[in-house]
């Protein structure tokens, strides 16, 4: 096989300019001899083709551990600053079937005029619009699902709320919702935070206490991720193998 010039393609050997056939009916016009055309280089000595019974197809490696083609339903639970919309984009985008990223925040901010911002003070409104917020992110949810996409949603569920929290989360999305919570050191989280702007920056006290009410994920039984130290590639990857165990263990 060579390349063509010019054309960006490929053609096989010896068709790059074939003697034209005199056409049918048509006779030749006198004075008009055709040119001998140059002939095509040699085209390079190539590899012997693949042994008898096989296609051809180079063959892949094996596939790394991980959830593959599997349809899923996954919550990633954190503090503010522990990177989970991030990380949520990040592992939706790069897996190898249609997979959708639900952002709490950014379905809460749908709200434009009459906004309830947490920042300004925790009330009645900022706790129906998270309410709502986590319906509506449900219900998209469920919708993706049904039509054989996958989804990650994030959110900051505490452990000490299990009616609002996680319990909410599996009525609104399914039993088969599947938790994991992202869970870096206290520095990190505050280092994180103070880099982010707008509405969704804390103060630092109120990332101390909400890290701290997270640690109580700890023997919950949960899979947790510690991502201290981990980009944000490397903690969607620690995601999926951690999810892949999940799916593999006989009670899912």
């Amino acid at each position: 096989m060579q390349q063509g010039v010019g054309g960006g393609g490929w053609e096989p050997q010896g068709s790059r300019h074939p003697a034209a056939p005199p056409q049918p009916g048509i006779p030749p016009v006198a004075g008009w001899p055709v040119p001998p055309l140059p002939s095509a280089p040699a085209a390079p000595q190539t590899a012997p083709g693949p042994p008898d019974g096989l296609t051809g197809h180079v063959p892949l490696p094996p596939a790394a551990p991980g959830t593959g083609g599997a349809t899923l339903a996954v919550l990633l639970i954190g503090p503010a600053g522990a990177g989970k919309t991030t990380v949520a984009r990040h592992w939706a985008g790069t897996r190898p079937v249609p997979t959708a990223h639900v952002s709490l925040d950014d379905v809460r901010e749908w709200v434009c005029s009459g906004f309830a911002d947490p920042q300004a003070g925790w009330n009645d409104h900022s706790e129906a619009q998270y309410r709502l917020a986590r319906r509506t992110c449900g219900f998209a949810a469920r919708n993706f699902l049904a039509n054989g996409i996958s989804c990650i949603l994030d959110d900051a569920v505490f452990p000490d709320r299990p009616v609002v929290g996680l319990g909410g989360w599996k009525r609104h999305v399914g039993p088969a919702l599947l938790p994991v919570v992202l869970l870096p050191g206290l520095e990190i989280v505050l280092e994180r935070n103070a880099a982010r702007s707008g509405n969704r920056r804390l103060s630092d006290e109120e990332v101390a206490r909400i890290h701290g009410r997270m640690a109580g994920w700890y023997g919950s039984g949960l899979p947790i991720i510690d991502n201290s130290h981990l980009d944000v590639e490397g903690t969607a990857r620690a995601l999926d193998e951690t999810l892949a165990r999940v799916i593999s263990q006989p009670a899912y």
